[in-house]
Order: C-alpha cells, then sequence, then structure tokens
C-alpha cells in the first residue's frame, strides 16, 4: 500500500519530553554495559554478540509492530535492543573489520542519513509525531538502530582523539547547543531530534564510563554488572511509571468514550 491507502494507526511511540530523554540516556548506557558484558565479559567476541543481539532487536521489534497501541515496555525493549546491538556493531567494524573509528563513524552517517532519505521520500514526512502507519515505523527503528549504532561509534572516535574528559564535555556542550536552539530558534525540530538522539548516546557513554571506573580513575567503581543493575533499576522505575500513567490515561478516556 501507498501512504495514501495503507491504514493509519494511532501512536505507538512516547510525548518527547524531559522523561523521555532521561530514559533514553538510562536505555542507551545500559545497552553500551550490556554489550560489553556479552562480548568481552562472556569473551563471546563482537560478531556473535552482534548476531545474537540483532536477532533479539528483530524479536522485540515484532512484538512493538504487532501491538496496536503505544506500550511502555514494548517500546523501550526495542531501544535497549538497538542500543545493545549498536555496541557491538559498532565494535565489530571498529576492532574486528579494522575500519579505524573516523571510518567506521563516516560509514554509519551514511547508513542513517540513507535511511531518513528513504523515509522522507516514501513517507513525505521525518516528523515523529506523524509516525502512525506499519512503513513509518519500520523507517523509525531502522533510523533508531543506525543512530544508535552511530552514537557509539561517535563516542570512540572523539575519546581516540581528544580523550574521554574532554570528548564529554564536546558531546554536553553540542546536546547544550541542541537544547538552546530547540527553544530559541526556528531550525527544524525533526533535524534538532536526531541531532540530539544520535548525541545522547555517547553522552550515555560516558555516564557509563564514571559508573564503571575505578575511584582512582575518577569514577564509583561499580563495574560493569554494577553499572548495569543501578541503570536497569532506573530504566524499569521509568518503564513502570509511565505503564501506571497509561493505565490511567486508558482508564480516563473509557468512560467519555461511553
Amino acid at each position: 500500500m501507498d501512504r495514501e491507502t495503507e491504514p493509519p494507526v494511532d501512536s505507538k511511540l512516547p510525548l518527547i519530553t524531559a522523561t523521555f530523554w532521561v530514559m533514553k540516556i538510562a536505555a542507551t548506557t545500559l545497552g553500551e554495559t550490556g554489550g560489553d558484558l556479552l562480548s568481552m565479559r562472556l569473551k563471546l567476541g563482537y560478531a556473535v554478540s552482534s548476531v545474537i543481539l540483532l536477532s533479539g532487536f528483530l524479536a522485540s521489534l515484532v512484538v512493538q509492530l504487532r501491538s496496536r497501541r503505544y506500550h511502555p515496555v514494548f517500546y523501550w525493549t526495542v531501544i535497549l535492543a538497538t542500543a545493545t546491538a549498536g555496541t557491538t556493531m559498532s565494535d565489530y567494524m571498529d576492532r574486528t573489520l579494522h575500519l579505524g573509528y573516523a571510518r567506521g563513524t563516516a560509514i554509519l552517517v551514511v547508513c542513517l542519513l540513507s535511511v531518513l532519505a528513504a523515509w522522507r521520500v516514501t513517507t513525505g514526512t521525518l516528523d515523529v509525531d506523524e509516525v502512525r502507519t506499519r512503513k513509518a515505523e519500520v523507517f523509525y527503528w531502522g533510523a533508531i538502530l543506525c543512530s544508535n549504532t552511530l552514537g557509539t561509534a561517535l563516542g570512540d572516535f572523539l575519546s581516540s582523539r581528544v580523550g574521554f574528559l574532554r570528548g564529554a564535555l564536546l558531546i554536553a556542550g553540542l546536546l547544550t547547543v541542541v537544547l538552546l536552539a530547540t527553544f530559541f530558534t526556528r531550525i527544524s525540530r525533526v533535524a534538532l531530534f536526531w541531532a540530539a538522539f544520535v548525541l545522547t548516546r555517547p553522552f550515555g557513554a560516558t555516564v557509563g564510563d564514571v559508573l564503571t571506573m575505578s575511584r582512582k580513575r575518577g569514577g564509583l567503581g561499580l563495574g560493569t554488572i554494577g553499572s548495569s543493575a543501578v541503570l536497569g533499576a532506573i530504566l524499569v522505575f521509568f518503564v513502570v511509571r509511565a505503564v501506571l500513567q497509561e493505565k490511567r490515561a486508558r482508564a480516563a478516556v473509557a468512560p467519555a468514550a461511553a
């Protein structure tokens, strides 16, 4: 079906609020530590880990696509799956294929722009508020997977060139610019959303480094498992909160519809 005849559905995506960005950072940071746990601590390697995590992504995506409404558990499970798969895929490109951080980042930029271009040509818009068809949702999740993988590669690239601390400050500065542009300029909100989505990935990685690194190196010394537990608890808290809010919203709408 084309976009004129494909039946629209209610949006299955959350509202873009401050809570959304907190959950996104927690999920992608958990994805970083989870991906490293599988590929490095369990010594499965980047290729095998990528296959396993991509399979998990596809399985969670099928559940999300088959859902008829926004369900926080389904949505954030797919986000987490893109983050874990993106971590190992980026590492596979950089460390196994030996493409290097710069070349890997450039390839992923092209991949993301290609998905966004195909999405724009096919559906006529990149506005996430207009993701109300199966076709648009597939493009949306393709862009999410590419952006989270790109964010991992970008973070590694910056750390290798300017160091961990300077890279973190640079990413934080860029996110501040995006935030200010959202409130004080007329720059496309769609472009700013995707810029923020990519940048919060390496920003989350720096948060993960702070949690995992030893106290001697300026971190909290929680290690990979401890950091994953903390981030998982934060994400679960907000997902449960979102589920309860959805239930209250549906309960409020039901009497009015009757």
